[in-house]
């Protein structure tokens, strides 16, 4: 447990945010750059391992939005949190069947692990990526953001209201024990708390105050130079006044504070309040959709049934177990939400009503 106390670092106590970034992102003992995550032999699998097919749709969406926008000689693409580069080594596959949009378009992984951006490096063998962890480098637009289970990594805030007086959650070193207190909210994250509808009613409140940050960055390249952002994430859109964040390793829940760097920790996206936020900060968004349906409305099934037509039927049925997996309402298909937000005249975009 004594191993677990380091990620206060010189704090007794520290706003939940705040700790379990450090429990991520310390740069010796944090999460994502003291061990790779990702695959069977990792703590947990995500849409683009599963399957390719969910990869070649990103691909299809971004070249489609490309098109939307009238085929502009100048084109980038962010990729936000790429993983192991799974989904981008099936995009360049993908972007290579399109040589025009390919000839032009800049493809940039936005990647602050040192640890993955090594592993990505060593999965992606293209001289044509670019790797930044500062988006200032991109000058010129239209700019797409995307980003699969991106928003969820981000550590959150966590409050709860007590007759009137709205408290934030905080981890506390005792003796080696860690404890969870509750501190009288600062005035200033009172003030944010209250100028969310989203939030208005709710008892326990799960705030996003370092994805919020993250994001803003991106609305104002979005603003600046035109574009769009497209993210992938499990959530909810009904706040329902209870703490989400969870812990995963080997594939198993784990408990929230055991095994502290050596496990995932995560919290669901609440859509409802991601929406508000991006409309208060002047970006038009879609109606948020299920996984299911936005993977349907680009194709999935139709390109399942081509891949598959002359596979034997162990091929073909690994095929369409994957595929059920990224679909069915009871496993992927409805906890993941699909959210879309732009800059841009035209706001016909493909997969979205």
């Amino acid at each position: 447990m004594r191993s677990n106390l380091r990620f206060f670092k010189n704090s007794k106590s520290l706003p939940v945010d705040k700790f379990f970034y450090n429990v991520l992102y310390d740069k010796k003992f944090g999460y994502y750059n003291s061990k790779l995550p990702f695959g069977d032999k990792g703590d947990f699998i995500t849409a683009p391992k599963i399957s390719n097919l969910f990869s070649e749709m990103i691909g299809i969406w971004l070249v489609s939005t490309w098109e939307n926008y009238g085929k502009p000689n100048s084109f980038k693409i962010v990729e936000l949190g790429p993983g192991d580069g799974s989904l981008t080594k099936i995009l360049l596959k993908v972007f290579e069947k399109f040589p025009e949009f390919n000839s032009i378009k800049d493809l940039y992984l936005f990647e602050k692990s040192i640890l993955l951006r090594k592993l990505q490096k060593k999965n992606i063998d293209n001289k044509k990526v670019k790797w930044i962890n500062n988006l200032d480098i991109i000058k010129k637009g239209p700019i797409i953001f995307f980003g699969n289970e991106f928003f969820d990594a981000i550590p959150i805030k966590q409050f709860k209201r007590s007759k009137k007086v709205l408290l934030e959650k905080y981890f506390e070193k005792k003796n080696s024990k860690i404890l969870e207190v509750y501190k009288k909210a600062s005035s200033k994250n009172k003030k944010v708390i209250n100028s969310f509808k989203t939030l208005n009613n709710l008892k326990f409140i799960e705030y996003p105050m370092k994805g919020f940050f993250e994001l803003k960055r991106i609305i104002n390249k979005i603003i600046d130079l035109q574009g769009c952002l497209l993210l992938i994430d499990y959530g909810y859109l009904e706040p329902n006044n209870l703490n989400t964040l969870q812990s995963v390793m080997n594939h198993k829940k784990n408990p929230l504070l055991k095994n502290l760097g050596k496990a995932d920790i995560t919290s669901h996206v609440n859509f409802s309040l991601l929406n508000e936020f991006l409309k208060k900060n002047n970006l038009k968004v879609k109606k948020i959709i299920s996984q299911r349906e936005f993977l349907i409305n680009m194709g999935i099934e139709k390109r399942a049934e081509l891949v598959s037509k002359k596979m034997r039927f162990l091929d073909k049925s690994n095929i369409y177990l994957r595929l059920k997996r990224l679909l069915s309402p009871s496993l992927m298909g409805s906890l993941f939400k699909v959210s879309l937000s732009y800059n841009f005249k035209n706001n016909d975009y493909f997969g979205f009503k």
